[in-house]
C-alpha cells in the first residue's frame, strides 16, 4: 500500500489544510521494494538500451587532467534494443517539434518473468529506497577498478514493487517520478514498457496513466543496467534517491512547470515575476484560472502567517494535448531578502498557485523561492543584495561516505554544517545534476552554488560514459536540470560542463558549448552560464561562448615545477592576466583551486621546505603505507597547496574566489595511490573528522573568529632528540610558540605567507604551546600535549535525539584516549560496536583512504586515533538507544541516544 510519511504532513502543515484537500498527490515510494542482481537466468531477450563498444582494458586510473579520447563509432546492430521505446520520456524537453520521437508499437520486455505480476519475488531482498546497491560491499581489494571506488556499482539491478490503486484515480494523471537512478532505468507497469532514462544523475518522470489499473493492484518493475568503466569516481548504483507517484488532473501545473524571478530588488521593494505552465492532458481543450498567492516561510521551511502578496487572477485556454503559458508581475513592498550568510539572512517565500475551472480546484502546486538581487562584477565579484561576498567554495561530489550514493537528508546536512563552521560559504556540485534534496537544504543554510551539469560531451574520458548518449539526450538533460533547480535561490550560475574534451577541438568545441549555452540561456535567462576549463586559453573559441570564465588549475598555473619540463602532460604558466586581459567584462572564477593530498593524523619526515610541493617517495608521500604528509604541504602534479592559492587569489584581487577540490574526501579516485578505496583531496576525510588544513582553510574565511592550530601532534617516543617541525595555523598576525614552558619564539606572517612555521623544533616529550596575537593582543591560544599508551575510549554523538523515521541519523565520534582522556593520536586499535534499543548501526568508518573493510561491519581500526559509528533508529519505534564500544585492554564506553516519533 502507498503511504503518507512526514513529507507529506509536513507540506499540509507548509501550504495549509485547503491545499493539501486539492486534487495533487505526491506520495512517496520508498518503501516496500524486492531488489535483485542481474537478469532472470536463461534470459533470450534483448534489455539492452543500445549497443554498447567493446572496451579492453578496464583499467581507471588515468590522470586526471588527462586529455578526453574521441568517441568510438559503432556500426548499426540488426538488433533490436529499447532506445526507440526510452527516447520519447525525453520529448518534452526537446524544443524543436521535428526532433521528438515517436514511440514503436508493442511493449518489449513484457514476456521477462520479472515484469509480470504473477512472478514470485519473495526471495528477492526487502530494500527501502533510496538504496545504492553497492556501498555494503564488499571492496574489490585487486584489480583495475580504483578509480570507481573499489566497489561493485557496475551491473544488472531489477527493482519490483505493487501500486495499490484507488478506484478514485481513474480520470487522473499518474507520474511515477525518480529523482535519480544510476542508470539506464527502462520500466515497466503491468507488464508493459512504460519508459526510462539513461543518465543516472537527472531527475525524470514517466505517465504510468496508460498502463495503470485504477481500483487494482499494479506490478511495478524497474531495471537498471550500470556499464563498468563509466565513471572516473565512485557513481553508486540502483535507485539511489527518492521516488514519487504524482496524482494529478488531468487538466495540472506541469512538470517543473513555474519560473519565479525577482528583476528588481531592494530593501523597499522587489518585483517578483511568476511564469506558469499548463498541462492538458484530456481530450478538449479547458479555460482555466490561475490563481497564486504568495507567503513567508520560516527558518525550517514551514509557511509563516497569511498571504502577504497575491497575483491577479488569469484565464487561460489549454488546447487538448497541449500545454499553455502565463507570465504575472507583482510589487512585493518590504521584502525579506535571501542572502548568505554571516552577513545575510537566507529568508525564502512559497508561491502556492492554484488552477480553477468554476468553482473547482483542478491543481495546486507550491513553488518555494527566495527574492535576492545577483550582480557579477568583474572587478569586485558575486555580489549579492548590494553586498560583495567573496566566494569561500568547495567541489562536492555526490557520494555520502559510508552510505555511498544513497541519499539522506541528514548526512548531506551534516557536511554543510561542518564546512560552514570551516567559513565555507559556496558549492560547486562536481560534476553533475544534485539530488533536489541538497538544494533544499543549500537554499535553507544560505549557500551559494554553481550547479553543474556534465563531465564529459561527445569526447569520452572513460569508455563507457556519458559520451555515449550525449547526442540524443544532452538537450533533454539539461532542460530538465535547468526546469527543476531554476527557482533555488541559492543557484547562481549554470556550469555546462566540466574539463570537457571539447576544449581541443577549436571551432567544432565552441560550436557544441554554444547549443548548450543556448538551451541554459532559454530556460533560465536570469543567470550566466559557464564551463570548468583547464587546458582552453583565452585566445581560443570555446571560452568566449560562456558568460563566466571558470578555471580549474590554471590560475596558479600547472605543471611549472623543472621536474616536469618536457613532459607530455598540460603545462600552463598562471592564467589570471591573460583571461582579464581578453575577458575584462567577465567575472574570473578558480572553480577547481588545491587539490592538496593529505591523510588525516599522518606525519612524514623530512618537511619540505617549500609551501606546494608534488608527492613524491620521501617528500610527503609513502608508495608502502599509501599515506601522505599531513604537513599539508603537498598536492597532485596540476594541482596546488592552500598557502599557494591564498598567494595567487591575493596577488590577482579580480578573481571572485576559489572551489577547492573538494571540500569532503569521495569515493574513488584515489590519486595518488590507486590501491586506495577514497581520495586524498578532501579539506575534511570521508568519515568527516577534519584534516588539519580544515583550521587553515578557517584562519582564512572566518578572519574575525579567534583560532590558532598546531600540528603535528606531540607523541612521538621514536624521534627524542630529531628535528620535528611546528606548524601554526591562526587568525592572528603573529605568534609564539612554547615548549615545556621554554619559549621557542615569536613570529609574524609576513606578504603572502599563510602559516607559522618553527621548522628546526628539536622533539622531546611534554606540552606544546601557541600564543596567537592580533594587532599585539592576545588573540586566540592551543595546545598538543604528549599522549599516554591508549588506555580507554570515549564515544560522542553528534545528535543525542534523533527521529524514529528510517532516515534521521546520529553520527557518533569514537575517540581512543589515555589514562587522562586525552586523544591518542596514533592509536590503531580495533573497536568492537553492540547496539541496543531500537536502533541499529547503519556503517562504520575511520577516514583511512586504505581501509578496505566493508562499511557495514559492526567493528572498525580507529585511524589517528578516530573512528565513526552511523546510528539510525528503526521506523516507527520510538524509545532509548544504547551504543557500547569495546576494545581489547581498552575500558569500554557507551553513550544514550533518544528516538522520537
Amino acid at each position: 500500500m502507498i503511504t503518507r510519511t512526514r513529507f507529506s504532513v509536513f507540506l499540509c502543515l507548509c501550504l495549509g489544510a485547503a491545499v493539501c484537500a486539492a486534487p495533487r498527490e505526491r506520495l512517496p515510494l520508498n518503501d516496500g521494494w524486492r531488489f535483485q542482481s542481474g537478469d532472470p537466468a536463461g534470459n533470450t531477450v534483448d534489455l539492452r538500451y543500445d549497443v554498447r563498444p567493446e572496451i579492453g582494458s578496464r583499467r581507471d586510473d588515468g590522470p586526471a587532467d588527462a586529455k578526453p579520447e574521441e568517441a568510438a563509432r559503432l556500426a548499426a546492430e540488426a538488433k533490436t534494443v529499447l532506445k526507440p521505446w526510452i527516447l520519447p520520456t525525453a520529448n518534452a524537453f526537446i524544443k524543436d517539434p521535428a526532433k521528438r520521437h515517436a514511440r514503436p508499437a508493442g511493449d518489449p520486455g513484457g514476456d521477462v518473468p520479472y515484469v509480470q505480476a504473477a512472478f514470485d519475488d519473495r526471495a528477492w531482498s526487502e530494500v527501502r529506497l533510496p538504496h545504492d546497491w553497492a556501498i555494503a560491499g564488499p571492496f574489490i581489494r585487486t584489480g583495475d577498478v580504483g578509480g570507481m571506488g573499489r566497489l561493485p556499482s557496475w551491473g544488472i539491478g531489477w527493482y519490483r514493487r505493487k501500486l495499490d490503486l484507488p478506484a478514485s484515480d481513474a480520470g487522473k494523471r499518474l507520474f511515477l517520478e525518480i529523482d535519480g537512478a544510476m542508470s539506464y532505468a527502462t520500466v515497466w507497469l503491468n507488464g508493459r514498457l512504460v519508459g526510462g532514462w539513461p543518465f543516472g544523475y537527472s531527475s525524470w518522470r514517466v505517465d504510468l496513466t496508460p498502463y495503470a489499473v485504477p481500483g487494482g493492484v499494479n506490478q511495478l518493475a524497474i531495471r537498471l543496467d550500470n556499464p563498468p568503466a563509466s565513471s572516473r569516481w565512485y557513481p553508486g548504483g540502483g535507485l539511489y534517491r527518492n521516488v514519487w507517484l504524482t496524482k494529478v488532473s488531468p487538466v495540472h501545473v506541469d512538470q517543473w512547470g513555474t519560473f519565479v524571478s525577482t528583476p528588481q530588488v531592494s530593501g523597499e521593494s522587489a518585483t517578483v515575476s511568476l511564469e506558469v505552465t499548463l498541462a492538458n492532458t484530456a481530450a478538449a481543450s479547458a479555460t482555466v484560472s490561475v490563481a497564486t498567492d504568495i507567503y513567508e516561510l520560516d527558518a525550517a521551511g514551514a509557511r509563516s502567517g497569511g498571504a502577504v502578496a497575491s497575483f491577479s487572477p488569469v484565464e487561460l485556454t489549454v488546447g487538448a494535448g497541449e500545454r499553455a503559458a502565463t507570465h504575472g508581475t507583482l510589487t512585493l513592498a518590504n521584502p525579506r531578502l535571501w542572502g548568505p550568510p554571516p552577513t545575510q539572512s537566507p529568508h525564502r517565500y512559497v508561491a502556492v498557485t492554484r488552477v480553477l475551472r468554476g468553482g473547482e480546484v483542478l491543481d495546486t502546486y507550491a513553488t518555494k523561492f527566495g527574492i535576492r538581487e545577483l550582480k557579477f562584477d568583474p572587478e569586485r565579484g558575486v555580489r549579492v543584495n548590494g553586498e560583495p561576498i567573496r566566494l569561500q567554495g568547495v567541489n562536492q561530489h555526490h557520494d555520502l561516505g559510508a552510505l555511498g550514493a544513497a541519499f539522506n537528508l541528514r548526512a548531506a546536512e551534516r557536511q554543510l554544517e561542518i564546512l560552514r563552521d570551516m567559513g565555507c560559504n559556496a558549492i560547486r556540485l562536481s560534476h553533475n545534476p544534485p539530488a533536489p534534496e541538497l538544494l533544499e537544504l543549500t537554499d535553507r543554510l544560505g549557500f551559494l552554488v554553481i550547479n553543474e551539469s556534465f563531465d564529459c560531451w561527445e569526447r569520452r574520458k572513460t569508455p563507457l560514459d556519458f559520451h555515449l548518449i550525449f547526442p540524443d539526450w544532452s538537450e533533454p538533460d539539461l532542460r530538465a536540470l535547468v526546469r527543476r533547480d531554476r527557482n533555488s535561490p541559492s543557484v547562481i550560475m549554470w556550469s555546462i560542463g566540466n574539463e570537457v574534451g571539447e576544449q581541443y577541438t577549436d571551432a567544432a568545441g565552441a560550436a557544441v558549448a554554444k547549443r548548450l549555452h543556448d538551451i541554459t540561456r532559454e530556460e533560465d535567462p536570469t543567470r550566466p552560464t559557464t564551463t570548468a576549463m583547464n587546458w582552453a586559453k583565452p585566445d581560443m573559441p570555446l571560452p568566449a561562448v560562456v558568460d563566466a570564465i571558470n578555471l580549474n588549475y590554471q590560475g596558479e598555473g600547472i605543471r611549472q615545477e623543472p621536474e616536469f619540463e618536457g613532459t607530455d602532460r598540460i603545462r600552463t604558466p598562471p592564467q589570471y592576466p591573460h583571461f582579464r586581459a581578453r575577458f575584462p567584462g567577465k567575472l574570473i572564477i578558480s572553480s577547481e583551486s588545491a587539490s592538496a593530498f593529505s591523510s588525516r593524523g599522518v606525519y612524514l619526515f623530512p618537511v619540505s621546505p617549500l609551501v606546494s610541493a608534488p608527492v613524491r617517495d620521501g617528500r610527503g608521500g609513502d608508495s608502502r603505507n599509501h599515506h601522505v604528509s599531513a604537513y599539508e604541504l603537498h598536492a597532485v602534479d596540476f594541482g596546488s597547496t592552500a598557502d599557494k592559492v591564498f598567494g595567487s587569489l591575493d596577488r590577482h584581487p579580480y578573481v571572485a574566489g576559489e572551489f577547492v577540490w573538494t571540500g569532503w574526501d569521495y569515493l574513488g579516485e584515489p590519486t595518488p595511490y590507486y590501491s586506495a578505496r577514497s581520495s586524498y583531496c578532501g579539506i575534511i576525510d570521508l568519515a568527516g573528522f577534519p584534516k588539519d588544513r580544515f583550521w587553515l582553510y578557517q584562519a582564512r574565511w572566518r578572519p574575525d573568529h579567534p583560532m590558532a592550530h598546531l600540528l603535528p601532534h606531540w607523541t612521538w617516543p621514536e624521534r627524542v632528540g630529531q628535528v620535528t617541525p611546528v606548524h601554526v595555523f591562526t587568525s592572528g598576525d603573529e605568534a609564539e610558540l612554547f615548549l615545556n614552558g621554554r619559549s621557542l619564539g615569536r613570529k609574524k606572517k609576513g606578504a603572502y605567507e599563510y602559516r607559522l612555521r618553527w621548522d628546526d623544533v628539536t622533539y622531546e616529550p611534554g606540552k606544546l604551546e601557541v600564543v596567537a596575537y592580533r594587532a599585539g593582543r592576545e588573540w586566540a591560544r592551543d595546545t598538543v600535549q604528549t599522549a599516554g599508551e591508549p588506555a580507554a575510549l570515549a564515544l560522542s554523538p553528534d545528535r543525542a535525539t534523533i527521529r524514529a523515521d528510517g532516515y534521521d541519523l546520529s553520527f557518533v565520534t569514537v575517540r581512543v584516549t589515555d589514562s587522562a582522556g586525552q586523544t591518542a593520536p596514533r592509536a590503531t586499535n580495533r573497536v568492537n560496536f553492540t547496539i541496543a534499543g531500537p536502533g541499529e548501526i547503519v556503517a562504520t568508518d575511520n577516514g583511512d583512504p586504505t581501509d578496505l573493510e566493508a562499511f557495514p561491519a559492526p567493528s572498525r581500526q580507529a585511524f589517528s586515533g578516530l573512528c565513526l559509528v552511523i546510528i539510525r533508529a528503526r521506523p516507527g519505534q520510538a524509545g532509548d538507544i544504547r551504543l557500547t564500544a569495546t576494545s581489547a585492554g581498552l575500558r569500554p564506553a557507551e553513550t544514550r541516544l533518544t528516538s522520537i516519533p
